[in-house]
C-alpha cells in the first residue's frame, strides 16, 4: 500500500547522507521532495501543507543545526510527524461497563463492512470475548447470507431473523440482536448496517435510527483505503451526518497509494483503530501509528513481527527446543522442518520479510518469493526415514536418490536442501556457544572446530636428568615462600612439601592429604 511513498522518502533521505551540515537549500529541497511524495500518494492537500510546514519549521531550527548527524535528525523529525498525523497513540476499543458492548459498523457499499465484521468478531474471539454478529444490512442482495457464511467460517454467533433483499426493518433487527445478546450472555454485539454506492440522506437517516435504537458504545466507519482522496469526503460526510468514534481501513494489502490513512485522521480528528491487511480472517490487526510510520520509512515493524510469532509458535515446543540446545543436542532435520512449518503459519513470507528494517530495496525479490518451496522442502524431509532425519550424515548417494524419488524432485534439490541445513546447523551451534552450559562457555562442552593455540609459557622440563635437577633447583630458589596458614599452602610450607615424588617426607604412591577447607568445598568427609 505505501510502497511508492516509502520508496520516494527513502530516496530523498539518501541525498542527505554524508552531509555534516544542512544548508537552507538542502532543507528546501528535502521538504519539496516530501511534498511531492505525499501528493503522489494521494494525501489530501491540506494535510500535505500542514505536514510539510511542521517538518520545515523543525528542520530549520536548532534541533537540526546542533545535531551531530543532521540527516538522521531530519529522518527522526519526519518519523515523529508521521506518527502525529497518523494519530499519535494506539486507540483501543472502549468496552461497556455492563455487557454487551455494542459496535456499529457504517460505511459505503463495497468498502468491505460485512467481511470486516467477521474479521473483527474473529479477533475479539481470540481475545477471549463471545461476539454476536447482527445482520442489519437488509438492502444489498444476499448480504444476510454472506454474513451468515462469514460467521460460520470464524465460529461466532449470528442473528439474522430477516431474509434481507429489501425485506424487513433494520432498526427492529438491530434492537432484537442486542436483546438476544443480553439473554444468551454474548458480551460483544457487532451490527452490520447497509451502505450505498454514494452518500445520500436515506443512508444517513437509517444509520441514525439504528444508532438511536441500540445506543452503540463505538461507531466505526469502514473506509476502503484504495479510494484515495475521496476517503476524506466520505469521512467528513459520515462525521456530520451520523458521527463516528473511529476508522477501520480495509484493503491495506492492495497496490493503491494509501493516502487515505494519512488524511482521514488529520481531517476528521477521529483515530484509525483497525486495519485489514488481507483476505483471511486473521489478516486483521489494531492500527499502531508508530509502527505504520516505521513501515513507511522502511524502518521495519519488529513489534508486530514478534506478536505474530508469539501467536503462532507453541510455547511448549519452543521451551523443548531451548532445553534441547541447552543439553548440547544437535539441530536435526526434524527440528528444521518444525521451524519452517511454524514460520509458514505466521502468514505470507513476503509480508514477514517486509517487516524487517531495510527490506524495501529487496521488495521485488520478496514479491517473487515462491512459498511453495517450503512444501517441496517438507516433502523431501518427510521422504526420509526417522534415522536419516536425526542424522543427516548417513545420507549417501543411494539414500539421496531414494529420497528424491519419494519426494518427486531431482537429486540436486535434495543436495541443495542438505547444504542449507548444514549451514543452519552450524548457525545453531554458534548460537549454542553463547548460552550458559553450552559449547564455548565455562562448564559447557568444548566447541567444535580448531582449538586456540597454546600460549608460550615457561620452558618445559629437560629430558636430561642432570639438567632437569638443575631446573628444579633454580625454580625452588626463585619461588617466594607463602605465609604460613595462607590459602596457598593451607598451613604448610611453600614449595613441594607433601607432594609425592618431590617431597622426601611424603608417602610414595599416595596422593597428598586434602586440606580441611578443600574437603568442605568438595563435600568430602
Amino acid at each position: 500500500m505505501f510502497n511508492s511513498l516509502s520508496d520516494r522518502l527513502t530516496a530523498t533521505f539518501k541525498n542527505l547522507r554524508g552531509k555534516g551540515r544542512l544548508s537552507p537549500a538542502d532543507v528546501d529541497a528535502t521538504v519539496r521532495e516530501i511534498r511531492v511524495a505525499l501528493l503522489d500518494a494521494d494525501v489530501a492537500l491540506p494535510v500535505v501543507r500542514t505536514f510539510t510546514g511542521r517538518v520545515r519549521e523543525r528542520a530549520t531550527g536548532a534541533e537540526v543545526s546542533g545535531a551531530l548527524n543532521p540527516a538522521q535528525q531530519v529522518i527522526k523529525i519526519v518519523n515523529e510527524e508521521l506518527i502525529t498525523i497518523l494519530g499519535g497513540e494506539t486507540r483501543r476499543l472502549r468496552f461497556a461497563k455492563r455487557p454487551p458492548t455494542v459496535l456499529m459498523l457504517v460505511g459505503l457499499q463495497g468498502s468491505g463492512k460485512t467481511t470486516l465484521a467477521g474479521k473483527l468478531a474473529f479477533w475479539l474471539k481470540e481475545q477471549g470475548h463471545r461476539p454476536l454478529l447482527v445482520a442489519a444490512d437488509l438492502q444489498r442482495p444476499n448480504a444476510v447470507d454472506q454474513l451468515s457464511v462469514v460467521a460460520q467460517r470464524v465460529g461466532v454467533g449470528v442473528h439474522a431473523p430477516e431474509p434481507g433483499n429489501g425485506v424487513g426493518d433494520p432498526v427492529v433487527v438491530a434492537r432484537s440482536g442486542v436483546q438476544l445478546a443480553r439473554d444468551a450472555n454474548y458480551d460483544i454485539v457487532i451490527v452490520d448496517t447497509a451502505g450505498r454506492l454514494a452518500i445520500d440522506e436515506e443512508l444517513m437517516g437509517q444509520a441514525r435510527n439504528i444508532r438511536d435504537a441500540v445506543d452503540p458504545d463505538e461507531v466505526l466507519l469502514v473506509i476502503d483505503a484504495m479510494i484515495g482522496q475521496d476517503a476524506v469526503n466520505t469521512a467528513v460526510a459520515f462525521n456530520e451526518g451520523v458521527g463516528f468514534d473511529g476508522v477501520v481501513l480495509t484493503k491495506l494489502d492492495g497496490d493503491a497509494r494509501g493516502g487515505a490513512a494519512l488524511s482521514v485522521r488529520e481531517v476528521t480528528g477521529r483515530p484509525i483503530m483497525f486495519a485489514s491487511t488481507g483476505e483471511k480472517p486473521e489478516d486483521f490487526e489494531p492500527f499502531h501509528p508508530d509502527r505504520m510510520a516505521s513501515r513507511i520509512l522502511d524502518m521495519g515493524d519488529i513489534l508486530t513481527l514478534i506478536e505474530q510469532a508469539e501467536r503462532t509458535f507453541d510455547a511448549d515446543q519452543a521451551e523443548a527446543m531451548a532445553s534441547k540446545f541447552a543439553s548440547g543436542e544437535d539441530f536435526t532435520l526434524e527440528d528444521f522442518l518444525e521451524q519452517m512449518q511454524a514460520v509458514r503459519k505466521m502468514g505470507n513470507l513476503g509480508k514477514l520479510m517486509g517487516m524487517l528494517p531495510g527490506m524495501g530495496e529487496a521488495r521485488k525479490q520478496l514479491e517473487n518469493l515462491d512459498e511453495r518451496e517450503i512444501d517441496r522442502v517438507a516433502a523431501i524431509i518427510q521422504s526420509m526415514t526417522p534415522q536419516e532425519r536425526r542424522n543427516s550424515a548417513i545420507l549417501n548417494g543411494s539414500r539421496r536418490a531414494r529420497v528424491a524419488r519419494g519426494a518427486g524432485v531431482h537429486v540436486s534439490e535434495v543436495n541443495g536442501l542438505l547444504e542449507r541445513f548444514t549451514q543452519a546447523q552450524k548457525m545453531m551451534r554458534q548460537m549454542g556457544a553463547g548460552m550458559p552450559g553450552m559449547p564455548g562457555m565455562p562448564g559447557g562442552k568444548k566447541a567444535r572446530g580448531r582449538s586456540a593455540p597454546a600460549r608460550k609459557g615457561k620452558k618445559g622440563r629437560s629430558g636430561n636428568p642432570a639438567k632437569r635437577a638443575q631446573q628444579e633447583a633454580a625454580a625452588l630458589s626463585q619461588k617466594p615462600a607463602a605465609a604460613a596458614g595462607s590459602g596457598l599452602t593451607m598451613g604448610q610450607d611453600a614449595g613441594t612439601t607433601g607432594v609425592p615424588g618431590r617431597d622426601p617426607l611424603a608417602t610414595p604412591g599416595l596422593p597428598p592429604e586434602i586440606p580441611e577447607e578443600l574437603r568442605r568445598m568438595l563435600g568430602k568427609p
